[in-house]
């Protein structure tokens, strides 16, 4: 009969302090090989549990945000898995928008401007950096193309590391299915669609409004818009209307050459009796018409305004629902441009614009006010106020709305037929 000693039992090594340290390197690509988060593709439709989440912008970098909102997301992913469903949960990029520009211009010093000819041995001033204070006029301009290629290299480097962020966060993404808003296979389908529009009627060019950032030098999307609260100065100016001066009170004299109507609200009994008349601007004597319409405000001002192209989001509302006509003032500069509108080629002054070509607004708004005061369609002095304007989120001057060709895609909001049909 054997003996059988009883063996020593050996001292547990127990960590003083639990830590988590490792796992992901342990893990992730135990994870890869056995493909745990796979989709199958063979699944049938009713056993597919389908997660479309909004894509990431692959720029600058990401925070405690982006962590807990995807975290949201794959808890939901998890227990679909668990209850049989073969789940699709994809990861995209956006890198194809304002955020992936600004950080290319950033990064390189550089800025686009389509003017100017591709080179094929280009090479930055600069790789590395974030000064996001630093204004267009400090940047090197290039070529649309070699801008388009420091995106695409740039995007690419910084979608790495934020894959490898969330691979080692856990995240149970299927990685076989991401994707880019800039990839060429993105482009390709919404340029078919976009051709399959043109074809069918559907799309349509025309000169339109654009909020632009003039220290940026870039189109700004509604999402990046804010208020904010500054000094600005009421101007009562007179137009000749036919019975008489009709004044009005802006903040934006300068803008009485790119005067297309003044509007009032249709329920305001002051001024009914002028609907369908017309007036002419101060200095220039320019015709436009006098017009109702909803948004104007009878308790402000004078109840009347003049509507320009394009000194606000109002104006351009305006501008659009009572077809009015585009006499853009402002370039891309935020200078006013060397050419004047055709009505004010053929006003009574067309001098005077000669005056304000290339200045400023700010310098323009001067030579206006001191003309408009010795020739009395000026009434007082300025009135201060403070007033919210809208800003780029990130800018420091205030947004121009300048007008730039745009295309279109009909929805029902100018085609009677086609509203009777999606309504």
């Amino acid at each position: 009969m054997t003996n059988h000693s009883p063996q020593p039992l050996r001292a547990a090594t127990t960590p003083e302090k639990a830590s988590v340290d490792g796992l992901e390197q342990k893990w992730v690509p135990v994870w890869e090989e056995s493909n745990t988060y796979g989709f199958d593709q063979s699944a049938n439709k009713e056993d597919i549990y389908s997660i479309d989440t909004p894509p990431p912008t692959a720029s600058g970098s990401l925070h405690v945000g982006h962590v807990f909102s995807y975290t949201h997301t794959d808890v939901v992913a998890r227990y679909k898995r668990m209850c049989g469903y073969s789940v699709y949960y994809p990861m995209g990029w956006d890198d194809n928008g304002l955020p992936t520009e600004r950080r290319v211009q950033n990064y390189y010093g550089v800025r686009c401007d389509p003017t100017l000819p591709y080179q094929k041995t280009f090479t930055p001033p600069q790789v590395g950096g974030d000064n996001k204070s630093s204004k267009a006029a400090d940047q090197m301009p290039i070529s649309r193309q070699n801008f388009i290629e420091l995106c695409e290299v740039l995007t690419e480097e910084d979608e790495k590391t934020f894959e490898n962020l969330w691979r080692n966060l856990g995240l149970s993404v299927d990685w076989s299915q991401s994707y880019r808003t800039i990839s060429s296979h993105a482009q390709r389908i919404s340029q078919l669609a976009f051709l399959k529009n043109l074809e069918r009627g559907e799309a349509y060019s025309a000169q339109a409004p654009t909020l632009w950032d003039v220290t940026f030098r870039t189109a700004v999307a509604q999402a990046e818009l804010e208020d904010k609260e500054v000094p600005g100065a009421y101007h009562r100016l007179g137009f000749d209307g036919p019975e008489g001066k009709i004044f009005i009170e802006t903040t934006r004299p300068e803008l009485i050459p790119a005067c297309v109507a003044l509007v009032a609200h249709p329920d305001d009994e002051r001024y009914q009796h002028l609907f369908g008349k017309t007036a002419k601007t101060p200095l220039f004597g320019v015709e436009v018409p006098i017009v109702a319409h909803r948004l104007a405000q009878k308790d402000k001002g004078s109840g009347i305004a003049m509507c320009c192209t394009f000194g606000d989001v109002t104006d351009v509302i305006w501008w659009r629902e009572l077809k009015l006509p585009n006499r853009a003032v402002i370039g891309f500069d935020g200078r006013f441009a060397s050419e004047p509108p055709e009505a004010i080629k053929e006003s009574n002054n067309p001098a005077l614009y000669e005056e304000l070509a290339g200045k400023t607004v700010f310098s323009a708004k001067d030579i206006l006010v001191k003309t408009m005061q010795e020739t009395g369609d000026m009434v007082g002095d300025a009135r201060p106020i403070t007033h919210p304007v809208k800003f780029f989120e990130k800018g420091d001057k205030p947004l121009e709305i300048v007008s730039t060709r745009q295309w279109y895609i009909k929805n029902g909001g100018n085609d009677e037929e086609l509203s009777a049909q999606v309504s």
